[in-house]
C-alpha cells in the first residue's frame, strides 16, 4: 500500500537534532549544518533580509 497504512512505517530515524548554536530543532545531522543560524557551514549567523519585517517602511496612506 501507499497510503495511510503504510505512513506509520515512516519512522526511520533522526533528520534534525537541537543545535548547539542557536538552540533550535533544525540542524541536519546528515547534511552537518543548522538550518536556522547555519552552524557547520558558516562562522557568520545565517540572516536573510526577507526573514525580517521591514519597520521603517514609508506608509502610503
Amino acid at each position: 500500500m501507499k497510503g495511510t497504512s503504510s505512513m506509520g512505517k515512516r519512522s526511520k530515524g533522526k533528520t534534525h537534532i537541537r543545535c548547539r548554536r542557536c538552540g533550535r530543532h533544525t540542524y541536519n545531522v546528515a547534511k552537518g549544518y543548522c538550518a536556522a543560524c547555519g552552524f557547520g557551514r558558516s562562522k557568520r549567523i545565517r540572516s536573510y533580509s526577507w526573514a525580517s519585517k521591514k519597520i521603517n517602511r514609508v506608509r502610503i496612506k
